[in-house]
């Protein structure tokens, strides 16, 4: 059996956490406020195209809607190598973490514009989500060699 010690540091990976649990938070909030702006009723998660051809507001929602869907998409992946790679990197991890979730308000807001192609604003966060794959897997390398 292998005991896992946890040092002091991994309270800068729950923060990092909690940090992301305030941004997909907000995310939603967002989409709320767009739902609202547009009028688009619910159950309906995205208006249709010819709908968005005839109602900047719709398009904005969509824009809004994807940013979150996007966000949570990634989500789970990002939450589990956060917390795994932080076993043995927590300060990396937190780091990477926050470059993943400053990536995302990035992202947001060249969605927020309008025009998807914007988006790529916040694509540097996905060099955060490849250190926290490397993290994860050193982690595992050294749970499993010990």
């Amino acid at each position: 059996m292998v005991q896992i010690e946890i040092s002091k540091d991994f309270g800068y990976v729950i923060s990092t956490g909690f940090a992301s649990v305030i941004l997909v938070t907000y995310l939603g909030f967002k989409v709320g406020q767009a739902r609202r702006l547009s009028g688009y009723p619910y159950p309906y998660v995205y208006a249709t195209k010819e709908e968005c051809d005839k109602d900047q507001k719709k398009l904005l929602f969509n824009c809004y809607q994807r940013v979150h869907q996007n966000t949570l998409e990634f989500y789970p992946a990002f939450l589990f190598t956060l917390v795994a790679g932080g076993i043995k990197h927590p300060i990396l991890s937190s780091v990477a973490g926050g470059i993943w979730i400053l990536g995302r308000i990035f992202f947001a807001s060249g969605y927020y514009t309008g025009e998807p192609k914007k988006r790529t604003r916040g694509f540097f966060g996905y060099i955060g989500s490849l250190i926290l794959l490397g993290t994860t897997i050193s982690s595992a390398i050294s749970l499993l060699s010990s």
